[in-house]
C-alpha cells in the first residue's frame, strides 16, 4: 500500500495483521482497525485491513483506541462477532451510517 509523504513521495507500509483477543467475553483487543465507523453499548462497527467487523453485545464501552497502531480494546458482555465481505460492505457502511447519525 503506498502512502504520500508532505513533498508527494510515496512511502510504502508494511500490511497490518489483524488480530481478535476475546478474554472471558468480557474483553476485547482488536488490532487492524483501519476506522471505528459506529459504536454504542450494544454495538460495534469497525472498519478493519480484512473487512467490515461488526461486535455485538451488553453494555460495550471502547476502552482504548490507538489510531497509529490500530489498536482498539472493548469491553461488556460480547454475544456476536460477525465479518461482512465483498459487496456488503457498503450495504453494511450505509445501513449502520443512516442508523447512528
Amino acid at each position: 500500500m503506498n502512502y504520500y509523504s508532505k513533498d508527494q513521495a510515496p512511502v510504502t507500509r508494511a500490511p497490518q495483521d489483524h488480530n481478535v483477543r476475546i478474554n472471558n467475553r468480557k474483553e476485547m483487543e482488536i488490532t487492524g482497525v483501519k476506522e471505528v465507523d459506529s459504536f454504542d453499548n450494544e454495538e460495534f462497527l469497525l472498519e478493519t485491513v480484512m473487512g467490515y467487523m461488526i461486535i455485538r453485545g451488553q453494555n460495550l464501552q471502547l476502552k482504548n483506541l490507538d489510531v497509529g497502531s490500530g489498536a482498539v480494546s472493548i469491553k461488556g458482555k460480547v454475544y456476536e462477532l460477525s465479518y461482512v465481505d465483498g459487496d456488503s460492505q457498503e450495504k453494511a457502511k450505509g445501513f449502520f451510517g443512516k442508523l447512528f447519525k
